[in-house]
């Protein structure tokens, strides 16, 4: 071997991902080696040899015009003496910044919101009854929201009052439901489910949204050439865009889907590649909109669909998730998931995945390019998310016939069952997962049909059995290990009887390690928290949904808030959250709606501000005299865990909850005095 030779092999070498490595997932490793023996590149590969921007990674590079791109990085010289930086418009380094995040905030905020828009377009052509794919299948859920967009439920004939018509009452809902978004001042509706507390802080800082597409095109116009240049000023704008995100657009979309396709309630599911089976035509829906996959649920079902797919010489179908759209078919048919955002690519690299099917968010365009190597149909359903690589094939999705449009797409992963090219190779891993813990399904666990209640939760606060609340929820980042700092900054919470609220991919990591099973009490948990999961038959991490779903935990903190005896409003609460491996617009966005509820929130990997220390400043301490809340950056997820930890202790501290007490036997009067506390 020549020199050359030599020299080009150790560099291969060198650039060759470990997939030891890089994640902690078993069945992550076996598909790396196979994606490398078969030689196809996945984004692991990309990571590798791919570096991040160190100017953009500090948040002060500005593209906001021609004159640039503008490049402010923060150097030794800035940090020890006078900071002038400007770019050619004089914009400062805390304006660059500020800007850079509230374009994140906008994006994140618009995609969440979107998604809801078209949750209440579908939602009120059902109501209207012109479509038949679609119906109200919690009635009882309906009933609850209508009240708080306004919408009576009874109406009095000749004097009696009498209950409407469900789809009158529905119709009404959707029409103002879907009004949020042209809505041009005034408040959001759902503003008023917060405490009141937290209701008259954003009102004395006028920080309501006044609706939901306003306040997205409000950042956008302030972040243009030459607008808002106060980043105090700019921040607050953002506060208003991600409120009208989690308390309006994504909660919005989290009630409608609720009552179209049934609220949560625990369910067993499994999770991994596993799930995939070698004899079965397998379709992984991949997204964050159930829309579709609803019928497509229906359709995968259906014995027509079967006995076509019999005809294939395949034994059955298999409907597994990939995504957030994975959650949302989990916790409402118990349907499996194949894996989280970094397994997208190696699902299709087991070489059984007869159909990709995507919506919108978290789609890599790798896929497409990818899923030539093997045999695997793309399949895009939504015309806001087209991918120009590959071999895909479009299928869009019509809510006037959706279970038409389903049955395309199962029988076209069917007819692809022959065109595999090689026996696939399905990873053995997979768990059993307890999920669909809605913020009512803990209300209903707590207490049951007559006695629901938050109190007992309340109550073992209290008297420190549970030492807080932890949401713990995001993304999958390639910048680090996959899955590892999820699982790191969870157990040790769990084992500090912190009790952990979880969505989106780190629900996933979660129900992969084991942690969402009630015998998980015993393994991973404190003595506190082992025994309540243990009296209560829950798992210790309570997996509430996909990212949308992060509305559920702003209503279960709000909750506990109105059970009493833990302050008047969620800044109060011995509770912290934290988005360990993020990567997504979205989870600046929904950040930005905790900071401005009043949770401490820290995010993992990085965070685009370093480059303008003021600005870091603002949002990481002067934003907790303001909200209650602010954002904290913690690379390290044992010191994450732990500021969360010392962050509840504060919390308990400031409740006088710091010292041990006997425990009370409430009798009723105690429990009146405690609301109207």
């Amino acid at each position: 071997m020549s020199a050359e030779e030599i020299k080009a092999k150790a560099e291969a070498k060198a650039k060759a991902v470990d997939p030891k490595e890089v994640t902690v997932d078993i069945a992550t490793v076996e598909m790396l080696k196979k994606a490398a023996a078969d030689g196809c590149e996945t984004i692991f590969d990309r990571a590798l040899t791919m570096k991040p921007c160190n100017i953009g990674e500090q948040g002060t590079c500005c593209k906001n015009c021609a004159q640039g791109p503008c490049r402010l990085p923060l150097t030794k010289k800035q940090t020890e003496g006078k900071d002038d930086r400007k770019g050619l418009c004089g914009a400062t380094p805390e304006t660059i910044a500020a800007r850079n995040f509230a374009r994140m905030v906008a994006a994140g905020a618009a995609a969440h919101s979107d998604h809801g828009r078209g949750v209440a377009e579908v939602f009120l052509a059902a109501a209207r009854k012109e479509t038949h794919d679609y119906g109200i299948k919690d009635a009882e859920k309906l009933l609850e929201i209508a009240p708080d967009f306004g919408v009576a439920t009874t109406i009095v004939v000749d004097g009696e009052e009498k209950e409407r018509d469900i789809y009158e009452i529905a119709e009404e809902v959707g029409v103002k439901a879907l009004g949020q978004w042209g809505q041009q001042d005034g408040e959001i509706y759902y503003a008023k489910r917060a405490p009141e507390a937290r209701y008259e802080l954003w009102k004395k800082l006028d920080v309501i949204p006044r609706g939901i597409d306003r306040e997205i095109v409000e950042i956008m116009h302030r972040t243009h050439m030459g607008v808002d240049q106060d980043y105090h000023n700019i921040v607050k704008q953002c506060s208003r865009a991600a409120l009208a995100d989690g308390w309006a657009g994504s909660m919005i979309a989290t009630d409608l889907q609720d009552v179209m396709f049934g609220t949560p309630y625990p369910i067993q599911g499994e999770i991994n590649l596993g799930v995939l089976k070698a004899d079965h035509v397998n379709i992984i829906v991949h997204g964050h909109e159930p829309l579709l996959s609803e019928m497509i649920v229906v359709a995968s079902q259906d014995p027509e669909m079967l006995s076509y797919a019999a005809t294939k010489g395949a034994k059955g179908i298999v409907l597994a998730g990939m995504c957030c759209t994975a959650n949302e078919i989990l916790v409402r048919h118990g349907l499996p998931i194949a894996g989280n955002y970094l397994q997208q690519e190696l699902a299709i690299v087991t070489g059984a995945v007869d159909a990709m099917v995507v919506d919108v968010q978290c789609i890599m365009e790798n896929l497409a390019n990818l899923a030539m190597c093997y045999h695997t149909k793309v399949i895009t359903t939504n015309p806001r998310a087209m991918i120009e690589s590959g071999d895909t094939l479009h299928i869009e999705f019509d809510e006037h016939n959706a279970l038409e449009d389903a049955k395309k797409i199962v029988k076209a992963a069917i007819d692809n069952y022959t065109n595999r090219k090689a026996m696939p190779l399905i990873p053995t891993a997979k768990e059993k997962m307890v999920v669909g813990f809605s913020y009512e399904a803990i209300n209903y666990h707590l207490g049951g049909t007559f006695r629901g209640s938050y109190w007992p939760l309340n109550d073992n606060i209290i008297n420190g059995r549970i030492r807080g609340i932890g949401g713990v929820v995001g993304c999958n980042n390639a910048r680090t290990m996959h899955d590892s700092a999820h699982l790191i900054v969870v157990k040790e919470l769990l084992k500090n009887d912190v009790i952990v609220l979880t969505t989106g991919c780190n629900a996933m990591a979660c129900g992969k390690a084991g942690l969402l099973t009630p015998e998980a009490a015993k393994v991973y948990c404190g003595p506190g928290l082992a025994e309540v999961c243990e009296t209560v038959g829950i798992p210790p991490v309570l997996h509430m949904g996909s990212c949308v779903d992060n509305s559920r935990i702003l209503m279960a903190a709000t909750q506990v808030v109105k059970a009493g005896g833990l302050g008047k409003d969620i800044s109060d609460l011995p509770a912290a959250g934290c988005a360990p491996e993020w990567m997504s617009e979205k989870a600046i966005s929904i950040g930005q709606y905790f900071v401005a509820s009043g949770v401490y929130t820290l995010f993992g990997v990085t965070l685009p501000v370093s480059g303008a220390p003021r600005f870091q400043k603002h949002l990481f301490e002067e934003l907790e005299g303001i909200y209650g809340g602010k954002w904290d950056l913690v690379e390290d997820p044992y010191e994450m865990a732990h500021r969360m930890i010392a962050h509840i202790d504060k919390k308990r501290k400031a409740l006088g909850l710091d010292k041990a007490k006997e425990r009370v036997l409430m009798d009723m009067a105690d429990r009146q005095k405690l609301d109207a506390a």
